[in-house]
C-alpha cells in the first residue's frame, strides 16, 4: 500500500477513534447517572425502562470499546507495515503481494482484519 494511501487511512481511525471515543464519554455521563437523580422511578414500568436504557447503553459502549481496540490495533499495523494485508491469508500461507484487502473494504471497514472472501468463510464456520 502507497504511504499516501496509508496515511489517509491513519486520519480515517484517528477520527473514528476521537468520535467514538466521544460517544462513550457521552453515554457514561448521561444516560448511566440518569437513576441518581430526585426524578427515580416509582413505577415498576419506568423502573424496567431505565434497566433497559441502561442495559443498552453499556451494550452500546461495550461494542465501542472492541471498537476501539480494533482502530488502535489497526493503527499499530499501519506503523510496522502490515496494514491492509489479510492475517487469514498471510496465515494462510498466501503471499503478501496476494493477501491484500481491497481499498473498497478498507473505506468501509477502515480497522478490517481480513478480505471480504475470509470473512465470509469465518462467518460460514459461525453458523
Amino acid at each position: 500500500m502507497k504511504k499516501k494511501d496509508q496515511d489517509e487511512f491513519k486520519v480515517q481511525l484517528q477520527q473514528l477513534r476521537a468520535r467514538i471515543r466521544g460517544d462513550v464519554e457521552h453515554i457514561t455521563s448521561g444516560a448511566l447517572d440518569s437513576g441518581h437523580d430526585s426524578k427515580s422511578p416509582t413505577h415498576m414500568a419506568e423502573l424496567g425502562t431505565e434497566t433497559f436504557e441502561q442495559d443498552f447503553s453499556l451494550g452500546v459502549m461495550e461494542r465501542d470499546q472492541d471498537q476501539l481496540e480494533e482502530i488502535e490495533r489497526a493503527l499499530k499495523r499501519i506503523e510496522d507495515g502490515t496494514y491492509g494485508l489479510c492475517q487469514s491469508c498471510l496465515n494462510g500461507g498466501k503471499s503478501p503481494a496476494k493477501a491484500v484487502i481491497p481499498k473498497l473494504r478498507l473505506k468501509a471497514v477502515p480497522f478490517a482484519l481480513e478480505c471480504v472472501e475470509c470473512a465470509r468463510k469465518r462467518e460460514r464456520m459461525m453458523f
